[in-house]
């Protein structure tokens, strides 16, 4: 199990288990670490999910998601400011280090004001952060959830907007499913490695033909992405943490999650 020692399973990867069979069948299988969703928190006390994690052996790396700042509306601009915050709180009472942010759009105003908000957004947020020790990862998302998921698109946006922060709480979780196919995308992973930002790395792959854009991602070697190279350029640039599998899939969560996940683990070990 040793060579599973860098792997972390989100757990909407396997939707259909509660956190807590997710964590025991994580821990039995050898998979060393859990991203969490907050979804995966409802109804729980999460300090004492957090103990039971770790009592799995399983390194907390993330909590998904905070981010949705852009509004037309300064009323719904405040409250994903609070909503934000909460995020943070139970990062922090989960002891997960960082919030990974799915940044948000809004399509009745033009993409450079949505950006302008993001930034001013995360700004505000990092006393919050900073305060609960729990970090702040923009994550960029593919070009096609520009209209309400993600103005940040491009990795180099990313960390331009990383850079005009500055602050040692915000860096970039980098995902392959959104970003394979930037022919800047080396460059601009090493920049992310130079600067310190570089937070999270997410795997998976793009199908093709892919049935939807969202819930339709693939197993490691399923698709298209070069995983192995991409994964090569984020360790030159000097990242140790996990390799985090987050697979959105209908077809998968209808299958007995057991064998997805042997099916995961398979992936990661031979084509990742």
């Amino acid at each position: 199990m040793e060579n599973l020692n860098q792997l972390c399973v989100h757990t909407v990867t396997t939707k259909p288990w509660p956190i807590e069979i997710a964590a025991e069948k994580f821990a039995q299988a050898g998979v060393s670490g859990i991203t969490v969703w907050r979804d995966a928190l409802d109804g729980r006390d999460i300090q004492q999910t957090g103990d039971m994690l770790r009592q799995h052996k399983l390194e907390i790396v993330s909590l998904c998601r905070g981010g949705f700042f852009p509004a037309t509306s300064a009323d719904k601009r405040k409250l994903a400011i609070d909503d934000n915050k909460k995020a943070i709180d139970e990062a922090a009472a989960l002891g997960a280090p960082a919030v990974v942010l799915v940044c948000g759009a809004d399509p009745a105003q033009p993409l450079s004001t949505s950006r302008k908000q993001i930034q001013e957004a995360i700004e505000v947020l990092i006393p919050h952060a900073e305060a609960n020790q729990v970090k702040l990862s923009i994550e960029p998302l593919h070009p096609m959830y520009a209209d309400t998921r993600s103005a940040i698109n491009t990795l180099a946006q990313a960390n331009d907007m990383a850079e005009s922060i500055n602050s040692p709480w915000v860096g970039i979780a980098v995902d392959v499913y959104h970003l394979w196919w930037d022919d800047l995308l080396q460059a601009e992973i090493m920049r992310c490695g130079r600067n310190g930002n570089l937070f999270a790395f997410h795997i998976c792959d793009w199908k093709s033909p892919t049935e939807d854009m969202l819930l339709d991602r693939g197993l490691m070697g399923e698709g298209c992405i070069n995983v192995p190279e991409i994964r090569s350029w984020v360790e030159d640039a000097g990242f140790t943490g996990m390799y985090e599998v987050e697979i959105f899939s209908e077809r998968y969560w209808r299958m007995d999650q057991q064998e997805f996940l042997d099916k995961i683990i398979k992936a990661y070990l031979e084509k990742s």
